[in-house]
């Protein structure tokens, strides 16, 4: 009641600004540059980035998470890119979420390369190249776990 009340006793400019930044607010993290429509912007990140330097960053990131929580938000702001993270990433992943003890987010690093990956022989190729420190780590693979559900 007592905004409604400071709000009536505005003058009508100040109502009408107020009323439109309000809406304004509400629509900031939607920017309508996409031909497409609307697109989110997730990331303060932009597309200067090299892949480098993506690498880095992550690599840094995942050194410094602290709890299942912050490995999870590394891993989700990781796989949000276009691109999928290099193996030393994934080491870098799979070495934090053993390291916080998250053993069912080590098991869904490699769900999310599986699906990132555009062929299946990329996926197999990732396998390859990770396989000592999915053995190092003791991390299995779904498929291993629930081989009916392939």
């Amino acid at each position: 009641m007592a905004s409604f009340i400071r709000y009536s006793m505005r003058p009508p400019v100040a109502r009408q600004v107020t009323s439109q930044l309000a809406h304004t607010a509400r629509a900031l993290p939607i920017s309508a540059t996409s031909r497409h429509g609307f697109v989110r912007n997730y990331s303060a990140h932009g597309a200067d980035e090299t892949f480098e330097e993506y690498n880095t960053r992550f690599e840094k990131e995942f050194e410094n998470a602290y709890d299942p929580f912050e490995v999870q938000r590394i891993l989700s702001n990781c796989f949000s890119y276009d691109h999928v993270p290099s193996p030393t990433v994934i080491t870098k992943a799979l070495e934090a979420a053993r390291r916080v003890n998250d053993f069912a987010t080590a098991v869904r690093v490699f769900e999310a390369i599986k699906l990132k990956v555009p062929a299946k022989h990329l996926y197999e190729a990732y396998l390859d190249e990770l396989k000592d420190i999915r053995e190092q780590l003791g991390i299995p693979l779904k498929e291993e776990l629930f081989p009916e559900s392939k």
